[in-house]
């Protein structure tokens, strides 16, 4: 059975056709035809996944029109989380019957151009399990980003995570462990700039230092000396990318917690480990 055709099934079930809202391996990108600027290839014909992918389309267009308007780019993130909801039907009918595709090619929609943008506005809003769901969807089929995007998807998902940790850990907030270590398993292998990875693992190694900073007991030194390896790798990616301090603090927290360790079995990590995590933004050139 063809991809349209389970299309067809899915969408005609789960997509409802709502009003116009108010919103290494190296992988190769798919080629798709080129259309007018703003403009999304409508499909012909009259079955339901057609008619879907026509008012997805031009709801989508309508939506991009608003966003143009707005100059605020906090408004514009509150315009996209109002407008995302009306996409989740028609994404979630591309991933359901995504799930029963074997291989890594689909057939076109007729609307291409919609899940990775809306996989972009998920990423802009905050929500990051949906955005990697989506990018997930996006990596396995080579599905190219919309003309207007400057990077690939693995890079701008990956960048765009990362640099919101990063922005995150210079205000001295956490940010989740597991969103950093799932885009580092969702791009591995794919040829991008080291710049990025770099970037990608130094937020990592923030958030392992901030865990031995927590940690007790047996935990504390391999903790660290898993904040360090990640650490090390950021470095080895670009010499700029500020984690000298990091990478200092750790090694004289795991030499006191070591020496101390006989004396007293929970030592903690001395503060100056968790220290580097709040003057990691300066340290740009280490």
């Amino acid at each position: 059975m063809s991809f349209a055709r389970r299309q067809e099934q899915i969408l005609a079930m789960k997509a409802a056709s709502a009003p116009a809202s108010g919103g290494g391996h190296t992988r190769t990108a798919a080629v798709v035809p080129s259309a007018a600027a703003d403009q999304l290839p409508i499909p012909t014909g009259n079955t339901p996944a057609a008619r879907n992918a026509a008012t997805v389309a031009l709801r989508f267009r309508h939506d991009r029109q608003r966003l143009k308007q707005i100059k605020s780019k906090e408004l514009k993130v509150a315009a996209k989380r109002q407008m995302l909801p009306e996409y989740q039907a028609w994404c979630d009918g591309l991933l359901d019957a995504g799930r029963r595709v074997e291989g890594r090619q689909l057939d076109p929609t007729g609307a291409d151009d919609v899940l990775p943008s809306i996989m972009v506005w998920c990423l802009d809003v905050g929500d990051w399990t949906r955005g990697l769901m989506l990018a997930s969807f996006v990596l396995r089929f080579s599905i190219p980003m919309p003309k207007h995007f400057v990077r690939d998807a693995a890079t701008l998902v990956l960048e765009e995570i990362a640099d919101a940790a990063l922005r995150a850990q210079a205000r001295s907030e956490a940010f989740p462990l597991y969103v950093l270590e799932a885009v580092e398993l969702l791009t591995d292998g794919i040829d991008m700039h080291d710049e990025p990875k770099a970037k990608l693992f130094k937020a990592i190694g923030a958030e392992l230092v901030r865990a031995a900073g927590e940690a007790t007991g047996d935990a504390i030194v391999p903790t660290i000396e898993r904040a360090m390896a990640v650490l090390t790798r950021a470095q080895d990616k670009n010499e700029r990318v500020g984690v000298k301090t990091m990478l200092r603090g750790l090694e004289k927290a795991k030499a006191a917690v070591i020496k101390n360790f006989d004396a007293n079995p929970s030592p903690g990590v001395p503060a100056d480990a968790n220290a580097s995590t709040e003057t990691q933004a300066g340290d740009t050139a280490g």
